[in-house]
């Protein structure tokens, strides 16, 4: 038998889905509750297989609640079943600990092969959660900003410097003095070790910088 406890702060939910458990073979549900903190209470007093928590819940939130458990019961499998499916709340619950997430209204099959899933230290997704964790994943990373050891100030006049602009334009442009686009440019070039414009510049356009049409 699969030990479950089970917390939704709402009582129609959670006589359901207790209903909807007991129902199941295999799975017994033995604890209810009814916030976050009597959820992590019950949990450390009867010590089940898998928790399922609702992410929104009085005293302590969902999120909180699986924090808590993976430090007081990390042996337990925390599935999320709530009814929030953006981005911001699935990763946020699987950095929490979360090993499984649903979306509520999902099938009976499908909760019950979540909670086995999760009793098995599988991890495991909702179709939709599935997917945005995918694409997550999937995306590519977003591109370094070149030249990290210079400053945002120092950046901007080297991608000034590769369109061409002269210190007096950039000045103008970056409604600077004169000498303080000088210091900039001599910091910029011993931060490159490069000893003149021109080979700054050449660096600059290697790395993407510069853009000769906004030369005014």
């Amino acid at each position: 038998m699969i030990r479950v406890v089970l917390a939704d702060d709402h009582p129609v939910v959670r006589a359901g889905l207790a209903a909807l458990l007991t129902s199941l073979d295999g799975i017994e549900v033995v604890g209810v509750a009814a916030t976050g903190r009597e959820a992590v209470r019950e949990v450390v007093t009867s010590r089940p297989d898998v928790a399922v928590l609702d992410l929104q819940m009085p005293d302590l939130d969902g999120f909180a609640a699986t924090r808590e458990l993976a430090r007081s019961a990390p042996e337990v499998a925390v599935l999320v079943l709530t009814m929030f499916e953006d981005d911001d709340s699935v990763f946020a619950a699987m950095r929490a600990g979360a090993r499984g997430y649903l979306v509520k209204g999902a099938e009976q099959d499908e909760i019950a092969r979540a909670i086995r899933a999760v009793a098995a230290g599988e991890a495991i997704f909702g179709p939709g959660v599935a997917r945005r964790v995918l694409g997550f994943f999937s995306a590519p990373p977003p591109a370094a900003e070149p030249f990290p050891e210079l400053t945002t100030r120092e950046r901007q006049i080297l991608d000034l410097l590769a369109a061409g602009l002269s210190n007096t334009a950039i000045a103008d442009r970056l409604s600077l003095a004169s000498k303080t686009v000088a210091n900039n440019v001599s910091a910029i070039f011993t931060k490159l070790g490069t000893a003149d414009r021109s080979t700054a510049i050449i660096q600059a356009r290697n790395a993407g910088l510069g853009n000769p049409t906004n030369t005014p």
